[in-house]
C-alpha cells in the first residue's frame, strides 16, 4: 500500500513539475511574442514625420554708405518677393528606448527633436544701386539671413509647429495603445503614461531624458 502511495506521489509531482514547466515555457513564448510585436510596432513607426507650410512676404531692403565723410550718403535699394517652403520633420527612427521584459515595461529613452528647413525662394525687383555703392555678394547674403530669421519668427506665430506636435503624438500613441493591450506598462521620462493624450502632460518635445 505504501509503495502505491509513493508511486502517487511521485506522479504527481512529476506531473506538476511537467505542468509548471510547460507554463514557464509557454509564459517565456508570450512574453517573447510581446516583446516582438513592440519592437515591430517601433519599427513600423520608425519613420520621418513631416509637416508642410507656405509662407510668402515682401521685403524692401536698403543699405546707406557715407563717402568723404558724411558730405555724401549713396542708398542702394531692392524689393524682394519672397516665396518659401517649410518643413517641419521628425526623425522617429531616432527614438531611443528600451525594452524591460521582466517587468514588462516599454521605456522611452529619448525622442528625436524637430527638424525644421525653410527654403526660401527670392525674387528681386526695382533693384537701385550706384556706382560708389553697388550690390555685391554680401548684400545678398544679408538679405538671405534677414529673410530666414523673418520667417522663423513667422514660423513660431504660426500653428505649424503645433501641428507637427499633434502629429507626433499621434504616431507615439500606438505605442500606448499596443502596450496597453499586451498589459504592459509604457514609461517616457521617468513617467508612467497612462493615457493616449499622456506624452502632451509630460511636455516631450521641451525635454528629454538623457539631457
Amino acid at each position: 500500500m505504501r509503495k502505491i502511495l509513493f508511486g502517487v506521489i511521485i506522479t504527481l509531482v512529476i506531473l506538476f513539475t511537467f505542468k509548471y514547466c510547460n507554463q514557464k515555457r509557454a509564459d517565456k513564448i508570450v512574453l517573447q511574442e510581446s516583446s516582438a510585436l513592440i519592437q515591430e510596432q517601433i519599427n513600423n513607426v520608425g519613420k520621418l514625420i513631416v509637416t508642410e507650410g507656405h509662407f510668402s512676404e515682401v521685403f524692401n531692403y536698403k543699405n546707406s554708405k557715407d563717402i568723404f565723410g558724411d558730405l555724401i550718403s549713396v542708398e542702394k535699394k531692392a524689393l524682394v518677393v519672397v516665396n518659401a517652403e517649410v518643413t517641419i520633420a521628425y526623425d522617429l527612427s531616432k527614438i531611443e528606448f528600451e525594452i524591460d521584459e521582466l517587468n514588462k515595461i516599454l521605456i522611452l529613452r529619448s525622442i528625436p527633436d524637430e527638424e525644421i528647413k525653410i527654403n526660401p525662394d527670392l525674387e528681386y525687383y526695382d533693384i537701385q544701386a550706384d556706382y560708389l555703392n553697388p550690390f555685391e555678394a554680401k548684400d545678398y547674403n544679408d538679405i538671405k539671413k534677414i529673410v530666414k530669421a523673418s520667417l522663423a519668427k513667422k514660423i513660431e506665430n504660426s500653428d505649424l509647429k503645433s501641428n507637427a506636435k499633434n502629429r507626433l503624438i499621434s504616431e507615439l500613441a500606438k505605442f500606448y495603445i499596443l502596450t496597453n493591450t499586451l498589459g504592459w506598462t509604457l514609461q517616457y521620462n521617468e513617467n508612467e503614461i497612462e493615457s493616449i493624450d499622456g506624452f502632451s502632460d509630460f511636455e516631450i518635445l521641451k525635454k528629454n531624458y538623457n539631457e
